[in-house]
């Protein structure tokens, strides 16, 4: 049986991270790859940072200095990646969420904590495995469709996310 392990590290301290949120990101990473038909095991990084730390990794890797959501680093190209010889996963990169815009994004759009890290996650995974939106086009609304294919997959479609109690936003 083909397994994924996802790797969890909270580096910042600006938000208190709910329960059930490393357990939402492992079914993200999960649902992306089993849409993909992505064979084998896998190995994902996930980190969380605060929106000094998103900015240095911005500016130092996409000459951005501004914050941002996510950042994803994938280390395959084409389909290839590297494999961890102990377990013969492939090591599909890292993904790095601001977890303070997050929870201002959730806000923002008017739905919960938990589909806005979701959805970053999807958006991340989808990076990791090929997938750009940066030039617009039929890419980026092939993306947004699959993004939105994982969410509503995980019970989370973008129609029936809502914020309940504002007091239940982390942050």
């Amino acid at each position: 049986m083909d397994r994924t392990k996802v790797i969890i590290e909270d580096r910042q301290k600006a938000v208190k991270i709910p329960t059930g949120i490393r357990l939402l990101i492992r079914r993200c990473c999960n649902a992306v790859l089993q849409m993909e038909q992505i064979p084998g095991s896998c190995e994902v990084c996930v980190s969380f940072v605060d929106t000094e730390e998103i900015r240095q990794l911005n500016a130092r890797f996409r000459n951005r200095d501004e914050v941002t959501d996510v950042l994803s680093f994938p280390l395959g190209i084409d389909g290839n990646y590297d494999v961890n010889p102990a377990t013969g996963a492939k090591q599909l990169g890292d993904i790095v969420l601001c977890m303070p815009v997050a929870v201002e994004q959730a806000k923002k759009y008017g739905h919960s904590f938990q589909r806005e890290v979701g959805y970053l996650t999807a958006h991340s995974m989808l990076h990791l495995l090929g997938y750009d939106h940066e030039q617009g086009g039929i890419e980026a609304v092939r993306m947004r469709e699959k993004e939105e294919a994982v969410m509503t997959s995980l019970g989370l479609p973008r129609d029936s996310s809502f914020i309940g109690n504002p007091d239940e936003l982390p942050g």
